[in-house]
């Protein structure tokens, strides 16, 4: 099993306004078993530089069935008709955000890391000495 393994993929999202339609950007999603249960997603907003959250993959994966999640991030499956989506709700200190991302490609994205960490195997990928030493000894 290789812990130094880091996928990405590219997700065309958008942005719920509210009053208004919905407006089109880009996100990156990566994974890496290195910090297995974690994505990383990117939200590329204009020519600043990409606003990050990170987001426990269960969550997602989760979230593609029920609603799930507390606090800042909350994640429901949307409307069944043939546009099938992923809403993901984000909030902080500074606003809040509404987006829908297009269900198959970030399945597909989720599958992808099932292959390289399979679930429930999560902690096979966790260098706990590693970890604690971080938190004992920080340098």
């Amino acid at each position: 099993m290789n812990s130094s393994t880091t996928i990405s993929a590219e997700l065309a999202l958008r942005l719920v306004v509210p009053g208004r339609s919905t407006v089109p950007l880009l996100a990156t999603v990566e994974y890496a078993a290195s910090d297995p249960y974690a994505l990383r997603v990117a939200f590329h907003v204009g020519n600043n530089e990409p606003v990050e959250w990170i987001f426990a993959r269960e969550l997602l994966t989760h979230g593609m069935a029920r609603m799930v999640g507390d606090g800042d991030v909350q994640v429901w499956p949307g409307p069944m008709d043939g546009n099938r989506l992923l809403n993901i709700g984000l909030s902080s200190p500074f606003g809040d955000a509404l987006f829908e991302a297009p269900l198959a490609p970030l399945a597909d994205f989720l599958h992808r890391t099932f292959e390289i960490v399979p679930p429930g195997r999560e902690t096979e990928f966790v260098d706990i000495e590693a970890e604690l030493d971080d938190l004992l000894w920080p340098s």
